[in-house]
């Protein structure tokens, strides 16, 4: 039960700070969109700050975790496919993916609370690091167009940062079936 109400209030944040912006934002329009009383939401956590933290440490964690996948052993272009098919499926869910994601904007924006912002772009470096070695070995395995794999990498993400900003507009007109489009800009194929 407790972690149930728990994953109420994470759920309720993210859409309450994706709407209205961290400061903007408050417990009260946490709760309610929760359906949870003030105090609960105290019982969980101290304050609008702190329960902002721990989703963007949540966050962090996750660009850890990708960013381990993307460095293992294996075919670049399989993971590369794994990791946009994931990232794509996530925000065609409709389960706040694209809201959370506008939620981690706002932490590089906000530093709040201190240090938020340098701990994720760290978070956020080595993922994009990860991701240019994987267009390296892709490119030296003749699965990847050729071209500087950091500036293939920024070209990636920026598309996988607009089809996340664009999710909030369109709502359900994005599906997860793009993969291939995606992966259109880094693989050989449709290159000559």
């Amino acid at each position: 039960m407790r972690e149930a109400t728990r994953q109420a209030i994470e759920v309720a944040a993210i859409r309450i700070f994706a709407r209205h912006g961290f400061a903007a934002s408050s417990i009260r329009y946490i709760a309610d969109e929760a359906g949870l009383s003030v105090g609960s939401i105290y019982r969980h956590y101290a304050s609008k700050e702190a329960l902002f933290d721990d989703l963007l440490k949540q966050a962090s964690a996750g660009l850890a975790a990708a960013s381990e996948v993307l460095s293992s052993d294996g075919d670049p272009l399989a993971l590369a496919r794994g990791f946009t098919r994931d990232f794509l499926a996530d925000l065609a869910s409709g389960e706040g993916a694209a809201e959370f994601f506008l939620v981690i904007n706002q932490g590089f924006l906000t530093d709040t609370p201190a240090g938020t912002a340098a701990r994720l772009a760290a978070g956020q470096r080595s993922l994009w690091d990860a991701f240019a070695d994987l267009v390296r070995r892709g490119q030296a395995a003749g699965q990847f167009a050729a071209g500087d794999p950091a500036q293939l990498t920024a070209y990636y993400f920026a598309m996988l940062s607009g089809l996340a900003s664009m999710r909030l507009v369109i709502q359900d007109s994005l599906t997860d079936s793009g993969v291939d489009l995606v992966l259109r800009l880094l693989t050989t194929e449709g290159h000559t």
